[in-house]
């Protein structure tokens, strides 16, 4: 029998943003590193952030996480971070001009997908260039993840 794996407690999801895949249709994603404070990290290793409201753009030839919530360290007391300050995010300049190339040509947005700490400790950002759904589209979702549960319900029961 194989050993089971432990946990890495670096490789972490700190926050997820769920709305975003029902909001938008993802067309590609791309990993970028944030520039944090002490206490930002030691708030997110806690798990106290909030993506759901951000998103990204492109100012200048950087990229910015904007509304991005990570909550105040308790402990920091008068070295604390601003809660809902402008984050610069590190990513290549070739994959920043791919990035701000789709949202200008082809009418893309770029959406915060998920927040976590990699394998090697890092705080990293998952972005999403995606394109928003109509209603329709969010219907036939909805359509597609109830019939794949009532699937799995079924499979479950008589298989």
């Amino acid at each position: 029998m194989a050993p089971k794996k432990k946990a890495d407690p670096n490789n972490k999801l700190v926050a997820e943003n769920r709305r975003a895949r029902y909001d938008y249709a993802i067309e590609d994603t791309v990993e970028c590193g944030m520039i944090l404070l002490g206490s930002e990290v030691k708030s997110l290793r806690e798990g106290a952030a909030n993506i759901a409201e951000s998103y990204v753009a492109v100012e200048d030839g950087e990229l910015w996480l904007i509304n991005g919530a990570i909550q105040p360290y308790a402990q920091a007391k008068s070295f604390n971070h601003e809660e809902r300050r402008r984050r610069k995010l590190l990513a290549s300049k070739r994959e920043i001009a791919r990035l701000w190339q789709s949202v200008g040509r082809k009418g893309m947005t770029l959406v915060p997908l998920k927040l976590y700490f990699n394998e090697k400790g890092t705080a990293k950002l998952l972005i999403g260039v995606a394109k928003g759904k109509n209603q329709s589209d969010k219907r036939q979702t909805e359509k597609k993840r109830d019939w794949d549960k009532q699937k799995a319900r079924l499979m479950r029961d008589h298989g």
